[in-house]
């Protein structure tokens, strides 16, 4: 078997302070240490109880943070196999490694809260004094911080680091935007990754626009599917809209729709939809680009790309998405819902353990609890309590809120 000549040392190096500790060699390669270390993590197994579009344990089988984060996956890596059969630029010992691409994939959603965007903005909100809070941050903070406790993360490679990195600004710098930064004491990591952190950096590593565009694939065909399931998208609301004459759409994006009617018509959008994402797969191209890390790893070399007409279908199905699915009254009252469940938790927790030196009221687990009490540092008891709401399932968050609010629940005589 040929060695991959696309990754060097360089790529292949692994984080290590004082929470990482040096890898140990065995028989697979760094890049699967990697996937099998966040595989094999209670913070992977959450996704399968977090919202993706429909609240977690609503229905049986819509998607969710989980099922999502499995598609992105495959997608990648077929895009990454189509690259191979296809570029001029790879060949059979020089080739992006699926292995990193699937960790790179599992680990894109790992720090997203519950309830989705909802509990974004009410964490954000929280850690508006303390350094805020964005999900793809959070992504970072645990695998390098946290993804095996409280103080202990996984020695990422720096591949796979650089991979979720799909947001390089600080939050020190956001301006006014309230997300697409990471946290400033994560500026090691951009050290780290890139040698210097004194720079504007606009582009991702090849991995990362292969992730990204993944995801775009995955959200935006996959959200279609479920959405008609869910009765959301019905094809009364599409013929509407396609008549209307301010509904935006290119004519291309009017053929597309067309064919996506007479599917929903045909009763074959699932298997129809899988064919759709084989062939924005097909429509994946490499070339190359110019940066200051071109020189010092291949995976700066080049740009993904994908046709025009492609692009443009993937933008159909996203408008489609906001308007019918995300933009319904029943999915806004349930995200409003779940954002003002969290909310009221996270006012509980501020006002007990981030705003006092010593919580007197044990509301979180004994460990926990003691840890608070022992930080000093209000900004980091602050991102402790973060952590432990970002990490809550859906589940979990409803059942604490009525442990901590419902009145008929969780009474001191069941446990007589």
């Amino acid at each position: 078997m040929n060695t991959n000549r696309f990754y060097n040392e360089f790529d292949q190096n692994c984080y290590a302070d004082d929470y990482n500790s040096p890898r140990k060699s065995d028989h697979r390669g760094v890049f699967a240490q990697d996937r099998d270390r966040i595989l094999f993590t209670n913070s992977f197994r959450r996704l399968q109880a977090k919202t993706q579009v429909f609240q977690a344990g609503e229905y049986d089988f819509y998607r969710t943070r989980l099922t999502h984060s499995l598609e992105v996956s495959t997608i990648a890596k077929s895009i990454s196999g189509h690259l191979l059969a296809e570029s001029e630029f790879l060949k059979p010992d020089f080739y992006i490694d699926p292995d990193l691409i699937e960790a790179i994939c599992l680990a894109h959603d790992i720090g997203h809260p519950p309830f989705g965007h909802a509990g974004e903005r009410v964490l954000n909100a929280l850690m508006a004094k303390y350094g805020g809070f964005e999900g793809n941050a959070q992504s970072l903070r645990i695998l390098t911080r946290t993804i095996y406790g409280s103080s202990r993360g996984m020695s990422p490679s720096r591949a796979l680091l650089d991979g979720i990195l799909k947001y390089k600004r600080l939050y020190r710098n956001r301006g006014k935007d309230q997300n697409h930064f990471i946290y400033d004491d994560q500026v090691s990591f951009l050290e780290f990754c890139f040698g210097r952190d004194k720079v504007a950096i606009d582009f991702k590593s090849i991995e990362c626009q292969i992730m990204d565009m993944a995801d775009d694939i995955a959200y935006s065909c996959c959200d279609i599917v479920d959405g008609v399931r869910a009765r959301f998208l019905t094809l009364e609301k599409i013929l509407k809209w396609q008549e209307s004459p301010d509904n935006g759409l290119t004519p291309g994006q009017q053929e597309h729709l067309q064919r996506l009617i007479a599917k929903i018509k045909a009763g074959h959008l699932d298997a129809s939809m899988s064919k759709i994402i084989g062939k924005l797969v097909a429509a994946c191209s490499l070339r190359e680009t110019s940066n200051f890390m071109k020189k010092r790893s291949n995976r700066y070399r080049f740009e993904l790309v994908i046709d025009p007409e492609s692009r443009d279908e993937i933008e159909l199905y996203k408008k489609l998405s906001r308007l019918f699915v995300f933009g319904s009254s029943a999915l806004q009252q349930i995200e409003f819902k779940g954002g003002q469940l969290l909310r009221r938790i996270t006012t509980a927790l501020e006002g007990n353990y981030i705003d006092k030196r010593q919580a007197k009221i044990k509301l979180l687990p004994q460990p926990l609890h003691e840890l608070l009490n022992a930080t000093s540092s209000k900004k980091i008891r602050a991102r402790l309590v973060c952590d432990y709401l970002s990490g809550m399932t859906d589940a979990y968050a409803v059942r604490t809120y009525k442990r901590l609010f419902d009145p008929d629940y969780g009474s001191i005589s069941e446990l007589l």
